[in-house]
């Protein structure tokens, strides 16, 4: 469990600004389940999602100049989570999935020649004795400008992507789990992406 507990380049929860932001959202917060809730609700509404962050700079997908920039694609916020939960004790790790959005702005699908989504990141936190699946990738005002079901966090079940929009129109469709890491492959990440994208060839 040690190693979910280290910082790593990208996962700086050592770092002064993941510390410090960390505790200033979790004020008043009473145990590590209501100190996840804070954490995740945060991460998924006060940095924007930005399907267009992708970056060849690997400074970009450190957690501190996450915080700073305020904004990222999932990959980004799921590693800033991870950043702020570590920081404060509590175990978390990266997971990976292939996933398709089958409500894919064109422009993007235009630009990725397709709406599968390699790597989707979010974030898996140790509470309960047990790994609970968190992704706070869309925030709030993105959701309800486009009439999606917002990912909402108990604390204690997983909290994933929902399958149906409001609407009740096909959302997000999980098509291959790709496992966890300790610390973000982004070489790996980005070979895929040069392979499998014609943006990135």
């Amino acid at each position: 469990m040690e190693k979910y507990l280290s910082p790593t380049y990208f996962i700086d929860s050592d770092s002064d600004l993941v510390s410090q932001t960390a505790n200033n959202v979790i004020q008043d917060a009473i145990d590590q389940k209501e100190k996840a809730i804070k954490l995740f609700y945060w991460t998924r509404d006060k940095i924007k999602y930005d399907a267009y962050s992708l970056s060849s700079s690997r400074r970009r997908y450190r957690a501190s100049k996450i915080i700073q920039e305020g904004k990222g694609w999932c990959v980004q916020k799921a590693v800033l989570l991870t950043a702020l939960a570590r920081s404060i004790n509590l175990p978390a790790r990266l997971h990976f999935a292939d996933i398709r959005n089958h409500q894919t702005p064109d422009k993007l699908k235009e630009i990725m020649g397709t709406d599968i989504f390699l790597y989707h990141g979010y974030t898996e936190l140790y509470l309960h004795d047990k790994w609970v699946k968190v992704t706070p990738t869309f925030n709030k005002e993105l959701c309800d400008k486009f009439g999606y079901k917002k990912v909402e966090f108990d604390g204690i079940h997983d909290a994933i992507l929902p399958s149906t929009t409001l609407n009740g129109e096909k959302y997000i469709e999980y098509l291959n789990d790709r496992g966890t890491n300790q610390e973000l492959p982004l070489k790996e990440i980005n070979r895929t992406f040069s392979e499998y994208y014609p943006f990135k060839k």
